[in-house]
C-alpha cells in the first residue's frame, strides 16, 4: 500500500504522530498503529491515558535534574545513599545505565545534554548552575564526571572542572573501561560498573 493513499485521515494522522519519534519511519509507525487497533478499547485508552499523564505530570528532581514523580527523586531523598558523592551525567539514561551496575552509592547531577557548539549548546544550556550551587554548600567531597567519552563530553569535563577548581574537593572521571568515542548509554553494565569503581583523578590535563 502507498503510504500516499491511506483509506482513513484517522489512521494517516496517527501514523504521522507516531513516525516523529525516533527512529520510527512510517512503515514501523503504520505497523505499530495497526497492532493498536487490535486490541481492546480500554487497553488503548490505557496506554493513550499513560502517554498524557508522564507528559503533564512528570517532574524533574530539584537536587539532581533526574526524572520524578516528587519535587524530590527517591535517589535523592535515600539517606542511605551517600551524598558526599555526586556524580556528573548527561542524561536521565545515564542515570539509569549507572544505577543497573549496582557499583555507585552516591547521589547524581544530570546536566541535560554537553557542551557542543556544533549543535548550539553552551553551558548556559546546562544545569551547570545547579551543580555549582549544591558543590558551593560543601557538603560535596568529591565529584565524578561521568559523561561519554567523546570530544563533546570530554570538552564539558575541561569546563566544569576550571569552574569548580576553586572548591575544595576531589574530582575524579570514568576510567576509560568506556572506550573513546562511546556513549555511556551503550557501554554494557560489567564495563560501566568497573569505569565507576576504578574512576581515576581528574586533573584537567
Amino acid at each position: 500500500m502507498s503510504y500516499q493513499s491511506f483509506p482513513s485521515h484517522l489512521l494517516e494522522e496517527a501514523v504521522a504522530e507516531f513516525a516523529k519519534l525516533p527512529g520510527i519511519g512510517k512503515k514501523t509507525a503504520l505497523r505499530l498503529i495497526l497492532h493498536l487497533l487490535k486490541k481492546p478499547a480500554d487497553e488503548v485508552t490505557h496506554f493513550g491515558e499513560a502517554i498524557v499523564r508522564l507528559r503533564n505530570e512528570i517532574k524533574f528532581c530539584r537536587e539532581c535534574n533526574n526524572i520524578s514523580d516528587t519535587d524530590v527523586c527517591r535517589i535523592c531523598s535515600d539517606a542511605e545513599r551517600d551524598h558526599s558523592i555526586l556524580c556528573v551525567v548527561e542524561n536521565i539514561k545515564d542515570v539509569m545505565s549507572i544505577e543497573n551496575t549496582g557499583q555507585f552509592h552516591g547521589v547524581y547531577l544530570v546536566l541535560g545534554g554537553i557542551i557542543s557548539p556544533m549543535d548550539g549548546v553552551g553551558p548556559a544550556d546546562l544545569k551547570i548552575d545547579l551543580l555549582e550551587n549544591k558543590v558551593a554548600k560543601g557538603n560535596i567531597n568529591e565529584l565524578i564526571f561521568a559523561l561519554s567519552a567523546t570530544a563533546e563530553g570530554d570538552t564539558t569535563n575541561f569546563y566544569l572542572y576550571r569552574r569548580l577548581n576553586s572548591y575544595n574537593l576531589k574530582m575524579s572521571a570514568l576510567a576509560r573501561g568506556v572506550a573513546v568515542g562511546d556513549e555511556l548509554e551503550y557501554a554494557d553494565t560489567i564495563t560501566l560498573g568497573r569505569s565507576i569503581v576504578n574512576r581515576v583523578p581528574f586533573d584537567g590535563k
